[in-house]
């Protein structure tokens, strides 16, 4: 199903965070968006969630008004829509897999809920997700003893818990060291190619950008300025979605590299075949 933002803009107070986005996204694409800070890139996808509402214009998937919702239908697409933020949301007391299976909260009961009664299959379910990221021996441990890069492996199965139809990811990678950066990314491109599931992921890195992503949107100013493919993300367009400093020289791409010593070549046209090798190899 496509999803669709109609001139979709959000006002806090004077200040335009988002300013009339409109973008269309066909279901089992995995878009980079890219920008400085403050170019409203965290708040587009908190909209896209209904985290925040927009002020004006509307959010689409398929037949669905997302910008619409309310009670049960905002709840079932927040389900649907599951997110994956930048300081993982984890509940460091509990261990891993509760904080894996609280994915399942939307498609239960409130009192098995509250009970915080799981099934079998649900338990099973989650321990197929940990050993999908390569944690499951980490199923005991509490949330808050893993590092960084385990814990968003974590938050990752935990939204795939929620069976979603689209995943977002708010700066996934922003506080991961190089190698826990591509883990997560390889993890986010497998879920996409496998389930087919829409992936749209915020980044800071244009090389992670250009090596992971199908499409790439750039945002200046609350406005998107490029939507394009990583062959067309020249140098020309860097600055257009960058600026320059103040001596009027474009922005080094170096400064904003993720590469180890291994890179994963970039997409080119279509989608391109990722394993979850490299993720057996490197648990941690």
């Amino acid at each position: 199903m496509k999803f669709e933002l109609r001139n979709v803009t959000r006002r806090f107070g004077d200040h335009i965070a988002v300013n009339a986005v409109s973008v269309e996204i066909p279901q089992g694409q995995m878009v980079g968006v890219i920008g400085r800070s403050g170019a409203g890139k965290s708040t587009l996808l908190r909209m896209i969630n209904r985290l925040q509402e927009p002020s004006s214009g509307s959010i689409r998937f398929g037949d669905l008004e997302v910008s619409a919702l309310k009670g049960a239908g905002l709840r079932n697409w927040q389900r649907d829509c599951a997110m994956i933020f930048q300081q993982f949301n984890l509940v460091p007391r509990l261990d891993v897999m509760t904080n894996v299976m609280l994915g399942r909260l939307n498609h239960r009961s409130t009192i098995m809920s509250l009970l915080n009664i799981f099934s079998d299959d649900e338990r099973m379910a989650a321990i197929a997700a940990l050993e999908r990221l390569g944690i499951e021996q980490t199923a005991m441990q509490r949330a808050g003893t893993l590092s960084g890069g385990q814990q968003q492996r974590v938050a990752i199965a935990r939204a795939l818990m929620q069976a979603p139809k689209m995943l977002l990811a708010d700066e996934p990678i922003a506080s991961l060291d190089p190698l826990n950066a591509k883990i997560v990314m390889d993890a986010l491109r497998d879920i996409n190619e496998r389930e087919g599931i829409t992936v749209i992921t915020n980044l800071h890195t244009l090389d992670t950008a250009r090596a992971y992503c199908e499409r790439i949107i750039g945002m200046a100013g609350g406005r998107v300025v490029f939507d394009g493919t990583p062959s067309q993300l020249n140098a020309q367009a860097v600055s257009e979605i960058y600026g320059s400093d103040r001596d009027g020289a474009g922005i080094d791409e170096t400064m904003t590299s993720t590469s180890i010593n291994n890179p994963v070549a970039p997409v080119a046209a279509g989608k391109q075949s990722a394993g979850m090798g490299s993720l057996a190899s490197a648990r941690a």
